[in-house]
């Protein structure tokens, strides 16, 4: 019973180590060091179609299509 009103955080009594294991994995592929799936490629927009070379460290999400501003995605 002790444990369960420590610190007044409900529901964690039990269930240490939950969350565990999220975010393993990181790297599959060979990730971006040794040029894996997502080197290179092109941004485009969902819009109108321009397209744009990707550029390494800045996502397509925050470019926007010259010709219309909308958000581009990865192609």
């Amino acid at each position: 019973m002790a444990e369960e009103n420590q610190g007044g955080n409900a529901g964690q009594g039990r269930g240490f180590g939950r969350g565990q294991g999220r975010g393993q994995g990181r790297g599959q592929g060979g990730g971006r060091r040794s040029g894996g799936m997502r080197a290179g490629g092109n941004c485009v927009c969902p819009s109108c179609g321009y397209k744009e070379g990707h550029q390494a460290g800045k996502p397509c999400f925050e470019k926007k299509c010259p010709e219309c501003n909308t958000d581009m995605v990865r192609e």
